[in-house]
């Protein structure tokens, strides 16, 4: 963990006071920088020391080998795995003949703070060289929101009390060293140096360096240029070779002068575009942005990031950890998908190398309900990118013997990559929370080109799966049977609720969707007989119950196995899957995460308030939470069924799970589901907000600790801004036309310049809060603090 108290707590920004070398690689992670399609690691300007060196390109990757003691048919044959491809953020420092390094000489003052509101990560160095020569360092570095394949880096210099002779060496790097990404020595010799020279060029002040990939064949550029402002008679070269660029710059600084240097770049790649093409787009992009210059690109990122917050703030008043950590969890989720255009959302984003770069379905489950009211067009994009993978789902889906798509469990490019079939192929409720995802952000952003282009063949797609997937029993009943749900310590049961539950939905909005644009469905080969089948299996769907104990049984049969020994569980044997056989897992009543719980929040629908408290009570003690997707879902429904201590508690959880490192593997990259879950957390929630059949409910409670939420949200062209206090909630449309909601169950009308302001009930909770495997307690933020303060 970051135990370390170098974070300050701030409202707008993450400031590391010191530095602390020991935790240099989650640092790297929790203050990178993205905007979707390009991602750089918080690596020191001058490159040594690092924890991971990372420079990632959505989607750029290479092909491996995925390696069986013994295949099966329809087992993936590769994987694929993120690059760190070409490094531009290397700025190297000479002072007097001596290289800048932090683990030499005397670090006087180090402090790095990741501005939340202007978008860039701002450094400032006091250094003093083994030689006793004095130096201050200032930069700044952002990528852009708006010139998505620009990144920018201010750099500074300046002598303190005495005159200096100073060189800055400002560089592209391809193939740098870096710690191997796999334990498999075969996976690692294929990732070493893993860019094929293919051009490179300077001019003047620019340099261009152009690599391929060896296997996945894909094609990349990079390319800088510099702006630089220092005494007359300073010197400025450029030089390159195949895997390196350079420009010097070399001057004498007298105490009072300074030496600036902008350092723009810019990134593109393509699998398909011609080596001249792609060396052109980046001339060309970092062109433009040395035009626009570097305070028009301050302005842009700080004006992309105004109109973000002016709808997506979510403030807390009571809790000032939690205030600066909901934003930062925001700020990194809005820069995981921002601009990257159709590609994949990757489970670490672009901040790190964790999971290979792969996409899951967190990102459907997760980070796509929050941009659908934060960020709608992003959410769109990340959509169509799954819609541009239709046909290796489809190719998958008929390998597998099924019809309609099956989509990868995890992926970059579309095809499957998991070389665990029981927690890979068999998780098919992926290609429901797809579905769900289009169903979601089609009623919020009513988007009618979106469902015609998109949704509707996704929802086609996808409910065909459903189809040949299940069978109508001997009893008309509608079966899933063998398939793996979300809680990964159960694999290949019949029937998981949560499955089903989406299933159902997704049989429904396809028939829906069939409905309404009959011409276009007919043109994929779906017609009203077809629409009707998926009506009835949407009907007939088993929900298990267990009749003796009146919860759901997360899957037929789960709550007649035997319950994990949990007292004699160690905490050093957390988590499970890293002490103990899948088979004794598989077999046993524990849960990895979050899921008959997910299926309250997001099919609460299907469920009634007593059902959901009696549901909640039997799995929380069940419940390990060895992954990190289950906290913030955990918060939702402990805080809907009236446990708010407990919910406050699994919201700080879902919200410092990178500030605090609590998984220990923040230096991975930051977990992009989780930080959407703080969103989650606190809007459906303490807020109490759900979406189901495309209507807005609302029944906000808050947790002693906290005073007062408010949040905002985009919905079908209107900005809904929602305020709460113990006692009452006040509903208020800053942007767009009357819209019709419901306050614990009221429908009220909320217009411009007409709030309507609605008291909130007392919360009783159905019984006392139910207690967790004995070690596996969120960390209290809730109750006993209360109580300590």
């Amino acid at each position: 963990m970051i135990t370390h108290p170098a974070f300050a707590v701030e409202p707008w920004s993450v400031r590391e006071t010191h530095l602390d070398l020991n935790v240099l690689a989650q640092t790297e992670s929790v203050f990178a920088l993205s905007n979707g399609h390009i991602g750089l690691r918080a690596n020191l300007d001058e490159g040594e020391p690092f924890g991971i060196p990372g420079t990632y390109l959505n989607s750029f990757y290479e092909v491996r080998p995925l390696p069986y003691a013994e295949a099966g048919y329809g087992f993936p044959e590769s994987g694929q795995t993120v690059l760190n491809v070409t490094n531009g953020k290397i700025i190297r420092l000479l002072a007097d003949d001596e290289p800048f390094d932090v683990r030499y000489g005397r670090l006087l003052a180090h402090e790095r703070v990741l501005d939340l509101r202007a978008g860039v990560l701002r450094r400032h160095v006091e250094w003093e060289s083994p030689a006793g020569k004095a130096v201050l360092v200032n930069s700044t570095r952002l990528v852009s929101f708006v010139h998505r394949s620009a990144a920018a880096i201010l750099y500074e210099v300046e002598p303190v009390d005495s005159a200096l002779r100073v060189a800055i060496q400002s560089e592209l790097i391809a193939n740098e060293p870096a710690p191997p990404t796999s334990n498999d020595p075969r996976t690692a010799a294929m990732l070493e140096s893993p860019l094929e020279s293919e051009d490179f060029s300077d001019r003047d002040t620019r340099v261009v360096l152009v690599h391929s990939t060896k296997r996945s064949k894909l094609l990349m550029a990079a390319a800088m240029d510099h702006v630089v402002d220092g005494p007359e008679g300073t010197l400025l070269t450029a030089e390159c070779d195949r895997d390196v660029g350079r420009v010097t710059i070399a001057t004498d600084l007298a105490v009072g002068e300074r030496l600036t240097m902008v350092k723009f770049l810019s990134y593109g790649w393509s699998s398909q575009r011609s080596l001249p093409a792609i060396r052109d787009q980046v001339i060309a992009a970092v062109a433009k942005a040395r035009y626009a210059g570097w305070e028009k690109l301050l302005e842009g990122q700080r004006a992309y990031l105004d109109d973000f917050w002016s709808s997506a703030d979510v403030e807390l008043d009571g809790d000032t950890e939690l205030q600066q950590a909901v934003r930062f969890a925001l700020f990194h989720t809005l820069q995981s998908g921002a601009r990257a255009e159709q590609r994949a959302i990757p489970a670490k984003g672009l901040t790190g190398p964790g999971y290979d770069g792969h996409t899951f379905w967190d990102t459907e489950r997760f980070v796509l309900p929050v941009l659908t009211y934060t960020a709608p067009s992003a959410a769109a994009d990340a959509l169509r990118w799954r819609h541009s993978t239709l046909d290796l789902a489809r190719d998958r889906a008929s390998q597998l013997g099924l019809n309609g798509s099956a989509f990868p469990w995890r992926t970059i490019r579309g095809q499957e990559c998991s070389g665990y079939w029981p927690a890979g192929t068999a998780a098919f409720h992926i290609s429901a929370n797809v579905a769900d995802a289009v169903v979601r952000y089609q009623a919020a952003a009513d988007d009618e080109v979106f469902e015609l282009e998109v949704g509707l063949e996704l929802l086609v797609e996808t409910a065909r799966l459903w189809l040949s997937l299940g069978h109508h029993d001997k009893e008309g009943r509608f079966r899933i049977d063998g398939v793996t749900g979300p809680d990964e310590y159960s694999a290949i049961a019949d029937n998981n609720v949560f499955t089903n539950l989406l299933a159902q939905r997704n049989l429904i909005a396809a028939a829906d969707c069939v409905a309404k644009h009959p011409d276009e469905a007919g043109a994929l080969g779906a017609d009203t007989e077809e629409a009707a089948a998926w009506r009835d299996a949407a009907r007939d769907m088993i929900v298990p119950w267990d009749e003796a104990l009146e919860v759901h049984s997360q899957s037929e049969g789960f709550t007649e196995h035997q319950v994990w020994d949990f007292a004699n569980t160690g905490p050093d044997q957390y988590p499970l899957l890293l002490h103990f056989p899948y088979f004794d897992l598989y077999r046993k009543q524990v849960v990895k995460q979050a899921d008959l719980v997910l299926a309250l929040h997001w099919r609460g629908d299907a469920f009634t308030d007593e059902e959901k408290a009696r549901d909640f009570a039997y799995y929380e003690p069940l419940t390990v939470r060895d992954s990190s997707l289950s906290a913030s879902t955990q918060a939702v429904v402990a805080a809907e069924v009236g446990h708010l201590d407990l919910a406050y508690d699994y919201f700080g959880e879902a919200a410092l799970m990178d500030l605090h490192d609590i998984e220990h593997n923040t230096r991975d990259g930051v977990h992009i589901a989780s930080l959407a879950g703080a969103w989650l957390a606190a809007v459906a929630g303490f807020g109490g907000m759900r979406d189901h059949d495309g209507f807005l409910s609302f029944a906000p409670k808050l947790p002693p600790r906290l005073e007062r939420l408010a949040f905002g949200l985009r919905f079908r062209g209107r900005l809904l801004k929602v305020e709460a206090t113990k006692a009452e909630a006040t509903y208020r449309l800053a942007e767009g036309s009357p819209l019709e909601l419901s306050h614990y169950g009221d429908r009220i009308r909320v217009a411009r310049r007409r709030p309507v302001t609605q008291r909130i009930p007392p919360t009783v909770p159905e019984g006392p809060a139910p207690s967790q495997p004995p070690g596996r307690e969120p960390m209290p933020r809730g109750r006993e603090r209360t109580e300590m303060s």
